[in-house]
């Protein structure tokens, strides 16, 4: 089981927000998911990100692997 920290599409159409969410890789984008950990507005100016710094290093820890994206915004917000 691969387990991935990504983003999954909230929000209306051409007005997205995503919730950034633990969950096995073989799951659909918007399936089930282990735990959410933060959100990303990309519409605030500037972008919003708040993810639940210890969540998420405790996922890395366990060997979550974040997506390209979400590594991003790992970084972003100092995470990483």
């Amino acid at each position: 089981m691969a387990v991935k920290i990504r983003l999954r599409r909230m929000g209306a159409k051409k007005a997205p927000f995503y919730r950034v969410v633990v969950a096995d890789s073989r799951y659909p984008r918007n399936g089930r998911f282990i735990e959410e950990i933060g959100t990303y507005d990309p519409l605030a100016d500037p972008a919003e990100v708040n993810i639940d710094a210890e969540a998420a290093k405790k996922w890395l820890g366990n060997g979550a692997q974040p997506t390209d994206t979400v590594r991003a915004l790992l970084k972003k917000s100092n995470i990483l």
